[in-house]
């Protein structure tokens, strides 16, 4: 099963819309942002996504009203992070700041995938029997340079996109 993952999309419609058609053209079974998606107009443009969506809020959602009406109105999957979650065999956690994955990991040691976004860096990490992945950038203006990922759950292997 492969899934979609996107950060700090900052309310870039533009790039949304790139983003919902790439992981739409990839058949991605669900998708997965891990935050700052910045206002409940960017939320709804995910709503044109051909599986779920999950997601945590980044320190740029928690002030934004309208986020919540608008996951429960489409259906998304949103909370406060970490999220965690089994998904085809594999135990995920989603976070935003990747300053709590390690003592989360301590606690937690079962995880084998991490997502996390807020530093607009890609991170393709291996910690032990965890993988913990961050695709980096996608609400920036230079086309070319953004970029989304998609995991292939069976493996863990990892593609990155680039619009």
């Amino acid at each position: 099963m492969l899934v979609g993952v996107v950060s700090d999309t900052h309310n870039n419609l533009k790039n949304i819309r790139q983003i919902v058609s790439i992981f739409n053209e990839r058949n991605v079974g669900s998708v997965f942002h891990t935050g700052d998606i910045t206002t409940a107009k960017s939320l709804a443009e995910f709503s044109d996504l051909k599986c779920d969506l999950f997601l945590v809020y980044g320190n740029n959602d928690r002030e934004e009203s309208g986020l919540d009406k608008v996951a429960e109105k489409f259906g998304f999957h949103v909370q406060e992070p970490p999220m965690k979650i089994f998904m085809h065999n594999k135990n995920i956690a989603v976070f935003h700041e990747p300053e709590l994955i390690d003592q989360f990991l301590k606690i937690n040691v079962d995880i084998q995938l991490v997502l996390h976004g807020h530093t607009h860096r890609y991170r393709k990490e291996n910690l032990d029997d965890t993988l913990i992945f961050n695709p980096g950038e996608s609400a920036g203006m230079l086309s070319g340079k953004n970029a989304v990922g998609i995991v292939d759950l069976e493996d863990l292997s990892i593609q990155r996109i680039f619009f």
